[in-house]
């Protein structure tokens, strides 16, 4: 079965970087497009970025200039680098294929 493992979570002062990763197993990763959302307790999960096939990116506007998401398809691993952390990032971080779903890794930013 589809299995996706976020990892890189943690606590981190505002400004601030960490670097998310999300491995694949159990699918052909680069047939699917990569997203990273982000959920906050009482809330909806919200998209944060998006990766395609062939590697075209989106991005929610809040974190525009300040996260990069990359796909490093030999190692089935999709990767949020996140720079610049504000407090209002803090929340749990899923990767997806939109189908499938990994547990989240939790990022906090606070000093």
């Amino acid at each position: 079965q589809v299995q996706l493992v976020e990892s890189g979570g943690g606590l981190v002062q505002p400004g601030g970087s960490l670097r998310l990763s999300c491995s694949a197993s159990g699918t052909i990763f680069s047939d699917n497009a990569m997203d990273w959302y982000r959920q906050t307790p009482g809330n909806q999960r919200e998209l944060v970025a998006g990766i395609s096939r062939s590697g075209l990116t989106n991005y929610a506007d809040s974190v525009k200039g300040r996260f990069t998401i990359s796909r490093d398809n030999a190692k089935n691993t999709v990767y949020l680098q996140m720079n610049s952390l504000k407090p209002e990032d803090t929340a749990l971080y899923f990767c997806t294929t939109e189908v499938h779903w990994g547990q989240g890794t939790q990022v906090t930013v606070s000093s």
